[in-house]
This record gives structure tokens, sequence and C-alpha cells, in this order.
């Protein structure tokens, strides 16, 4: 039965999270003001070794955001116009746009509609019908760039299928880089977890994700020692000792204070994250009983998984209307995302068209995310469900 009582439903209330770290996070400014050491120093320190541990990772490399982990784990691999780098269309603009930053090609390939992740049979498929193996170098007929790396999207905080794609990426000699920016600490079914299975794995601390600075900030982690320490160099301007420059890097620098309020959060995240399964079990009971079937798909979990809830998505009927119709009654949605990559205007010269991926053509068409932030109470989660199903009843 509908809910007949009105509530706000915000998509994510920060301030609600605050008020649970409140002093302790004004304490750790305070110390980074009274010490005045603002860029990298002791908190970055703490911070990078903290999360590499909670990533399961020998090294973690703490950089300005998630977009430029992305982008100095590209230039890491040396990675630059000649190349080509295959990932999916169905992410954040930042994937793609790191890789066409550099001069490299994007090769986009479709998603599997359940987990919304590259999908290895896709891979393997382009790799098949649209490269040429020619002197054990892999190259994209449509570009004629050389395919240098593998880059899959843990999406909404579900990790990706790693053990085919590592697989794909061992049989043709390519380097693995994870988007994790949505997924820390979620696991793969054989218990690794997100950003210890490739090569590279990058992470974002936007103020949205389930570990959240005040501003940018971002990791690399890596068990490879090279490119570990080819990330730490990248990211002063590839200058070590100081003012003597092998490479040609950039200011990639984690702030003091952004590090010294995440030290702060990381001892809460594993609760935060339960608080989100919990939402989601309940969502996930809530649309079963509803009689939603048919309208309504929540989101699937691969056996074995630890999926961290970055985002509760699900597929929906006449999706933008349900979108204004959920507004209307006070509850915050968002689409991830409305336009895949492959038919951005700006990826125009890459001569994709509408059909190429239909998966993640499908998925932007269909898809709208509704609140999981763990300070949900059951009530508003059941007020989000009635409203679903006053919309469709």
């Amino acid at each position: 039965m509908a809910a007949n009582k009105e509530m706000k439903v915000p998509l994510l209330d920060l301030k609600a999270q605050y008020e649970t770290v409140r002093e302790p996070v004004r304490k750790a400014i305070d110390e980074v003001c009274d010490s005045q050491w603002f860029v990298m120093g002791p908190n970055v320190k703490e911070l990078e070794d903290r999360v590499a541990k909670y990533s399961e990772c020998r090294h973690g490399i703490g950089v300005s955001s998630g977009t430029d982990a992305l982008l100095v784990a590209l230039m890491a691999m040396e990675i630059g116009p000649g190349d080509a780098v295959i990932t999916t269309p169905y992410t954040f603009f930042a994937t793609g746009g790191a890789i066409a930053r550099l001069g490299a090609t994007p090769v986009f390939c479709d998603i599997d509609p359940e987990t919304f992740n590259l999908d290895p049979a896709a891979v393997s498929a382009a790799i098949e019908n649209d490269c040429d193996h020619t002197g054990g170098t892999l190259v994209h007929k449509a570009s004629g760039k050389n395919i240098k790396a593998l880059l899959p999207v843990h999406l909404y905080g579900q990790t990706a299928d790693m053990v085919a794609l590592m697989d794909i990426a061992g049989a043709h000699g390519l380097g693995v880089i994870e988007d994790a920016a949505q997924s820390i600490g979620s696991e793969y079914s054989d218990g690794r977890r997100a950003g210890s299975v490739g090569h590279i794995g990058c992470f974002s601390f936007f103020p949205s994700k389930n570990l959240g600075a005040f501003g940018d900030g971002g990791m690399c982690t890596s068990n490879d020692d090279e490119l570990a320490e080819r990330i730490r160099v990248l990211r002063l301007h590839g200058g070590k000792p100081k003012y003597y420059h092998a490479l040609i890097g950039g200011n990639f620098r984690l702030d003091a204070i952004q590090a010294a309020i995440l030290l702060v959060k990381l001892g809460h995240l594993d609760d935060w994250t339960a608080g989100r399964q919990a939402n989601a079990r309940m969502y996930d009971t809530a649309i079963s009983r509803s009689g939603l079937d048919g309208n309504v798909i929540a989101p699937v979990t691969r056996t074995g998984r630890r999926h961290i809830y970055n985002q509760y998505v699900i597929r929906a009927e006449r999706r933008d209307e349900l979108r204004q119709f959920l507004g209307n009654a006070g509850i915050g949605t968002e689409i991830y995302y409305p336009v895949p990559l492959h038919v951005q205007q700006c990826f125009e010269y890459l001569g994709y068209s509408e059909g190429d991926c239909p998966e993640a053509e499908k998925a932007a068409n269909e898809t709208l995310a509704v609140p999981v932030y763990p300070e949900l109470t059951e009530e508003q989660i059941q007020y989000v469900v009635d409203k679903i199903s006053e919309f469709y009843n």
C-alpha cells in the first residue's frame, strides 16, 4: 500500500554523516593547520599505508583526484599517441577522458547487462574481430593503434569479472588498470579486493563516494614495485630528487587536510558499508514483495562478491517519468549515465554510432539510482518503494 505521509529523502545526505564525525574531523583539521604542512607529509603517508592495507596492496600513492589517479596510472604505463586502451562506454567521463587526454585511443566494448560492468565476452569478440595480431602486437584495425591496456570499471560498488579480464590481458600482453573510483573495499568472488587484481588500481575520494573527502582526492594502489615508484615520481612533476627530472610528470599531489579527514572517515568505512548493504537488502525485499516485477529490476550481485553499494541502481520502465514522479514526492534520484561515452559528441572522431554497444545504450535509457546512504531509515526506504509502486499502479 502506498504511503500517505509525505517525506523528504535526498539522494545523499552528507550532513547526517558529518554529524557522526564532526569532532574528530575538526580536531584533525586543526592539527594540520597547527603543523602548517598542507601538501603531502605524514598524514598523506599514513593514509597511503592504511588504504593500501585495506585494499590488500603493497603500495598506496595519494593523488589529487580520482581522475588524476587514472591519468597518472596511464602515464606510468607509458600510454600515449599510437596506443589504444580497451574500456567500457558506460562509466563516468573520466575513464575515457584520461585515455584521450594522453593522445591515446579509447576502444569501447559493451557491458554485462546485469552488473553494468565491462563484459569479458565483448572484449574477446572485439579482439577477435576488430584487431590484428602483428608480430606479437595487438593492433586495433580502425585506428591503427597498438592496444596496450585494459581499463575495466568496478561500477556502482561491484567488481568487474576480473579473472576473465585478467586472462584476456595475460593472453595478449596487456596492462590492466582498475577504475575502482566507486568500489573501495569491494571484493571479487575469490576474496581479492578492488584495486589489487590488476597492475594498478585507481580510487576517488570525491565527497559523494563511500569514503569521501571534503574536496577532491584520489589514490593509486599497486602490488608492482616498479609501477608504484613511477607513479610516486610522476605525481611530483617527474622529479626525483627534487628539481631533477628524468620523467615528465604533473602536479598530482594529495592535500594533507584531505588525508587527515579521510583517516578519520576510514575508521568508519566498514560500518557505513554495512549500512548501505543492509539498506540494499531492505530495498531488494521491499521491491520483491511490492509486485513490481516487469516494471522494476533490482541490482544483481554476483555470488560471493562484496558489493559496497556506492549506488543502488534499478532498471525501470518509463524511467524518466518515474524520476519526475519521485522528485515531486521529495525523493532524490540520479541517472548514471544518460549518454554512453561511445556516442558522446567529443568522441565522434572515433567513428562509433548508436547500436555499437547496445547493452550500454539500453542501460543509459533504463537505469535510475535511488538513495542508499547508510543513515537512511527503514521508513524512508519503504516510502521510496511505496512511491515507485504508486507510480506504476
